[in-house]
């Protein structure tokens, strides 16, 4: 398949190329950087409005969501794009690619008028409750719970969230809680929007393998809680259906960000190793297992199979990289490629620390082990 023959998404290309040839903000603009996956900048939050207002912020959503009913092929064109030019989407990922677009999909007309717009225009940042001590992968042994009042009108939330990324900066948590202890294991969850404000709420970030004082992950605990029944997204007791909405959002994409990944292992990875050979295969098989996914005949059990393959392939590349350079690999502060002002740094930071990022390609969205158990019962029709 060769998108660039369609016309259409040619010119739909043309068009977003000429709108940031005119707006994109100058590396002076952007000399403030981002701290956390939930802190934007200013000049990043007017950069995500101007891209809304003008349609392309999330291209496949209708206007009133920033987007232009954009095609599949279309919406791939437009995050190459930004890819090409090292433009990181959003300074708020989780907010842009999960909350707001659960909330679209899942909220009442009120509850995306009052966060999901205000998230998409960057002018509140969110966060994903989802993964705590006693359940990480397996959400759906969640134990956060949250008590409906007996008049009816508001939760009482108590219970603890880890590895939220970004929440000690973000304006609102999306929480997933148990709202029937009584119910099987998948049923009785329910999603919350809970303001970080909200008394009760307490946030401990702390530092990660990259670095101590790399600060995005949190601690979030809840102590009494209250929260009004009018923060409940879809129906009470159905949040499994929600959060695999949430998970499942830009999943049919999400091969490019590892595309992108591969393409900067090879532009700065040592390129006279024999593994190298093996990084450029992998990293043309993941994009023409991706452009599948653009057909009619696509499966989104295929998804997985992309997710593993972008996933691991960093992990293994990053590994190989960081081995090749030795002892310098450890240095740090440095960078291992060309600095963009658009783009986030973690992308070119220490060969150690690129290496240690590479594992939260592995296990978010879903664990190497959970798409592996996917493709062998969904694609091979193996049994469990």
């Amino acid at each position: 398949m060769k998108l660039a023959d369609d016309p259409d998404v040619q010119e739909f290309r043309t068009q977003f190329a000429a709108f940031l040839d005119a707006h994109l903000p100058t590396e002076a603009e952007a000399s403030e950087r981002s701290r956390s996956s939930a802190h934007v900048p200013e000049w990043a939050r007017r950069w995500q409005r101007a891209l809304f207002d003008a349609g392309w912020l999330l291209p496949g959503q209708p206007p009133e969501f920033g987007g232009r009913n954009a095609s599949l092929p279309q919406q791939l064109a437009h995050l190459e794009e930004l890819a090409r030019r090292r433009i990181y989407h959003s300074f708020n990922p989780q907010g842009l690619g999960i909350v707001a677009a659960s909330l679209i999909s899942f909220g009442t007309e009120e509850q995306k008028q009052r966060w999901a717009i205000p998230v998409l225009r960057a002018e509140i940042t969110a966060a994903l409750g989802m993964s705590e001590p006693g359940a990480g992968s397996d959400l759906a042994s969640l134990s956060t719970r949250a008590v409906l009042d007996p008049d009816g009108d508001h939760f009482t939330v108590n219970g603890q969230k880890v590895w939220t990324s970004g929440a000690h900066d973000a304006d609102i948590l999306l929480t997933f809680v148990r709202t029937d202890p009584d119910a099987p294991k998948h049923h009785g969850i329910s999603v919350l929007v809970i303001p970080t404000d909200t008394d009760g709420v307490v946030r401990r970030p702390f530092g990660s393998l990259a670095a101590p004082d790399d600060l995005d992950f949190n601690e979030v605990f809840f102590a009494d809680v209250r929260v009004p029944r009018e923060n409940l997204i879809g129906p009470l007791n159905e949040g499994w259906r929600v959060a695999n909405g949430s998970l499942g959002h830009e999943r049919t994409l999400l091969w490019l960000s590892f595309a992108e990944r591969l393409d900067d292992l090879i532009r700065d990875a040592p390129s006279e190793e024999e593994w190298y050979a093996t990084l450029l295969m992998d990293a043309q098989a993941l994009r023409l297992l991706g452009y599948r996914q653009l057909g009619p005949d696509r499966d989104p059990a295929e998804i997985s199979v992309l997710k593993l393959l972008g996933s691991e392939t960093v992990q293994e590349a990053s590994l190989h990289a960081l081995e090749a350079h030795g002892a310098d690999a450890l240095r740090h502060p440095v960078r291992t490629g060309p600095y963009h002002h658009m783009n986030a740094e973690d992308f070119i930071a220490s060969w150690f620390e690129r290496y240690a990022r590479s594992f939260a390609g592995t296990i978010a969205g879903g664990t190497s082990e959970i798409q592996r158990n996917i493709v062998a019962e969904r694609i091979l029709g193996l049994p469990r």
